[in-house]
């Protein structure tokens, strides 16, 4: 029964977010400059469910973390924006990796329901790969990379210790930001077409992230 009534309303709390990541997606695709304002749109929309749902999630420290996991999130997507001045990459790299770090805690303090499973050893041989591949191109961030592949991996393993939809957001998290890792040091690889894979991926990772964690923590508060 909380699943029939929670449900729709999750539906409605996502819809902005969805058209949103969807239209975004397409300016990419056609190279349009008007896709740089609805990515910045994107975080502050998918924190409206978590605004919504707050009350029911019955855990003020995984709305803080969600929260944080979403404002971070939020810097990163917009770090060049807000932070002209600034190197844009280590920035992105440092932003992002304090929300990987929120989303850990969330989903090993919080959301455990099984052991790790055997198949994320993927992650370990993942990260090894792209050391391997991208080092010698990554002109100095060689260790930054490291260190964020290391957090990256860590939350797509740990949100395999969760719900199947919040593993797979996991796994789309990763698979946007490999996709990012090539084009930024190996753009010939993955050029034209790097960009709105890396959305596409990114948002709907981001999506079933929070998607599976309020559904997951709503049923459990829900008598």
């Amino acid at each position: 029964m909380p699943r029939r009534v929670l449900s729709p309303a999750l539906v409605w709390a996502f819809t902005p977010y969805a058209i949103v990541s969807v239209v975004h997606v397409i300016l990419l695709a056609i190279d349009s400059p008007a896709a740089g304002p609805t990515k910045i749109l994107l975080m502050p929309l998918l924190a409206v469910p978590l605004i919504v749902f707050a009350r029911r999630i019955g855990s003020p420290q995984a709305t803080w973390l969600l929260a944080a996991a979403l404002v971070f999130s939020w810097l990163g997507d917009s770090a060049g924006a807000f932070f002209p001045a600034l190197p844009e990459l280590p920035l992105m790299l440092g932003f992002f990796g304090l929300a990987h770090l929120a989303y850990i805690a969330l989903f090993l303090r919080l959301l455990a329901q099984r052991p790790l499973p055997w198949w994320t050893l993927v992650y370990a041989v993942w990260w090894i790969a792209m050391l391997t591949i991208l080092g010698p191109h990554t002109d100095g961030l060689l260790l930054a990379l490291a260190i964020y592949g290391l957090v990256l991996a860590g939350t797509a393993a740990s949100s395999a210790r969760s719900t199947s939809t919040i593993a797979v957001g996991g796994a789309f998290f990763l698979a946007s930001d490999t996709v990012l890792a090539f084009r930024l040091f190996l753009p010939e690889v993955v050029s034209p077409w790097g960009s709105p894979v890396v959305m596409l991926t990114y948002t709907l990772g981001q999506g079933l992230l929070i998607a599976g964690t309020i559904a997951a923590l709503t049923r459990r508060s829900t008598p």
